[in-house]
This record gives structure tokens, sequence and C-alpha cells, in this order.
């Protein structure tokens, strides 16, 4: 048994725990508020900030785990490193960690020292490079914070009008203490996929299937496996995919994202390095393993012989649409587990907001089965689910 420190615990941690504790696992989630998700189903959990240091240092002191698995970006991830050095196994490596925390470090790892195809990008640490940046870049751009998750703080600029409100909402959604934007070209992109990636310790890196999803506001809403794209853009993904991440080094579930154009290729965009939130979609049973599964035998040094896809999958997400300091109710719930075929996940959050992810609805079906008619499935479940 294997004690693990997970710094993030929210409905992607909670996964992750739940199948952790499957294979016998011991862990400590922690967040920054109580009763967090993935703290109802581990075995202790600490409340604290894991941008305070010292606190994050304490509390590593005190459990003393084998592994530290980070699941969210709001990290003192420097700390890591010493971890690492002291023989703490952190995943998928304090490197990799901090390099993906931030979108400078990654993005110039890609672009600069990897080659890899990206959009042209500048950065902004005032407003003023903010509109000369843009003036370099053109319209339509997009902004985005350097450290942020789930689209916050990210804007789609058209002029130089809206470029005021895009730095204040940039700003005001950077997560941590780092006040600086990113500046990027407009990708007149066909389709956007994730391509789950597994790094072994003792194994060939894997790829799941591709996974469509679509964004409103840079935050997920919906996505589907797999991915409709052509058979040359896949190899191209995967080539990309597999370079990033044994640079950064590592072994676990990758959410590596792209862009695809059916005239310019494939375009690397950004990535995760754990589950991502488009592939909630495994927990359809698209898959032989679904996506927390196979990170957690990865960081736990377990074979994975291979990844078999079983079924087609669409997922839909349950948005707030109120604001209520304790836990919400839920009606529709009968309506949902009436279909076939479909099963659904209630987060647990106690605390909602506005429009904050609460739900996921998930469906399956045979792989030759009419996949824009799944994902009408799953949404229209998914809108049948009614948050009081």
């Amino acid at each position: 048994m294997k004690k693990i420190l997970l710094l993030g615990s929210g409905e992607l941690g909670k996964e992750f725990v739940i199948s952790a504790k499957r294979l016998g696992q011991y862990v400590i989630a922690c967040d920054s508020y109580e009763n967090a998700p993935a703290m109802q189903v581990a075995d202790e959990c600490e409340v604290f900030s894991m941008l305070d240091g010292e606190k994050l240092t304490e509390v590593v002191r005190k459990h003393k785990p084998d592994l530290i698995v980070p699941e969210i970006e709001a990290i003192r991830t420097e700390c890591l490193y010493d971890f690492e050095k002291e023989g703490i196994q952190v995943v998928p490596s304090a490197k990799a960690v901090n390099y993906t925390m931030n979108r400078r470090a990654i993005r110039d790892l890609a672009a600069k020292e990897l080659g890899l195809k990206t959009a042209k990008y500048f950065y902004a640490k005032t407003y003023q490079e903010l509109v000369e940046a843009a003036e370099k870049i053109g319209f339509p751009c997009v902004v985005k914070p350097l450290m942020s998750s789930s689209g916050k703080g990210q804007s789609l600029v058209k002029s130089a009008d809206e470029l005021k409100a895009a730095w204040e909402y940039g700003c005001n959604g950077s997560r941590g203490d780092i006040k600086e934007l990113i500046i990027e070209e407009f990708i007149n992109f066909d389709s956007e996929i994730t391509l789950l990636t597994v790094t072994q310790k003792n194994g060939k890196t894997l790829f799941c299937q591709p996974i469509g999803h679509v964004q409103k506001s840079g935050d997920y809403r919906e996505s589907f496996q797999p991915a409709h794209i052509s058979e040359e853009h896949l190899k191209e993904a995967q080539r990309m995919a597999d370079q990033i991440t044994k640079a950064l080094t590592g072994y676990g579930i990758w959410g590596v994202e792209f862009f695809l154009s059916h005239e310019n290729g494939v375009y690397f965009s950004e990535l995760s390095p754990r589950p991502h939130d488009t592939g909630m979609v495994t927990l359809a049973g698209t898959q032989n393993l679904n996506e927390f599964e196979l990170h957690c035998r990865a960081v736990l040094g377990l074979p994975i012989p291979e990844i078999s896809q079983y079924r087609m999958g669409a997922s839909a997400v349950v948005l707030s649409p109120i604001v209520k300091d304790d836990y919400p109710e839920y009606e529709g719930l009968d309506k949902v587990c009436e279909n076939t075929d479909t099963d659904v996940r209630i987060f647990g959050k106690k605390a909602t907001k506005l429009n904050r992810r609460l739900a996921v609805v998930v469906c399956n079906a045979p792989l030759d089965s009419d996949l824009d008619a799944l994902r009408d499935k799953a949404k229209h479940l998914a809108s049948l689910i009614e948050v009081k």
C-alpha cells in the first residue's frame, strides 16, 4: 500500500481517489475548502492554501507520503522539486507540474525547444504590452492568464476596443500570484481534440482514442469519443504528444490538447499532467479502463498492456443556475436513469455559484452508431437535471 497526498480535491480528484481505493491505496485529500468532493471518499483530508509553501511543506512532513499527486494549478509548485529530491514521487514529475502549471514554460518548451507547431504568441505583463502584442498578432486574438484553469480569464478579442476588458478579465482570472497574460494568434480550426496520453514506468506510451469537445467561455461543456480525425492527423498528434511528455518526464496520464485544421494540419494547444475534464467521457464505459484508472495504475507503476475502445461515448455537464452556500438538491435523476447505456455523476460540491459544474451525464453506444445522435442524447438528459 502506498500513501498518496492528493493536491486538489474536485470532481476529477474524487474519481482518482475511487480508483486508488479500489487498488488498496491510502489517500490524503487536500484542498482550500472543507468537504471537497475527493475528501468525501479519501482516508484523511487537509484544508489549506496550497499556494502557501510553508503550509504545504508542513502537511508533507506530517503525512510523509510516498506519492504527491497534483490535481489543480494553484500550488506552490517550486516546493515539489525539494520533495522529489527527498525521494517522494511527484506525479508525473516535479518538472512536468512546474512547466504545465505555467503557460509560458510549456509554450516555450513546445514551440522553441521541441519545434512543435503552435499559434503565434507573445506575453504581456502590462496593459501597454498587451496592446503592442495585439498589434503584432492582429485580430481576432486570444488572451489568457499564464496561470488559470477551466477557461477562467480567457477572452476572444475581436478588436482593439475589447483589449481593456480582456486585460482586466485575464488578471482577475489568474490563479496564484502570477499576473501575466499570453496573447495568441486565433487559429481558424475545424475542430479540437484531447489526446489522453499514458506514460509508463516500464512500458510503452499509450494513447486513448481522441476525444472531441465543445467549450464555452473556455470551459468544457460536452465531450465525445472517438472524435472524427484523419489517420494522418492522428499520427501527427500522437507524435507531438509523445515528444512533449518525454521531455517533461514522469509517469501518469496527460491531457494533450490540439487544434485541427484541414488546411494547416495539427497545432499543439495545451497540456495537463493529470486526468482531463473532457476525459470524463471515459466514465461512460467506452474503454477497458477509464482515464482515472489509467492514471492510478501508471503512477503506481502497474503495467497497462493496452487501451481498448469498446464503445463510443458522449458526456454533457450540468451547470448550476443558482448561488447557494449549502448542498443543492437535484431533481430529474429518475428521468435520466430510465435510459439505457446512461449514467450520471453528481460531484457532491457543497457551495454552488452561477454556472459552476455540478454533475455530468455520460452515455455510450456501439462503435457503429450515430455519434451526433449520442451527443444529442447526453445533452438532452443533462438538461433534465434541475438544480434546486
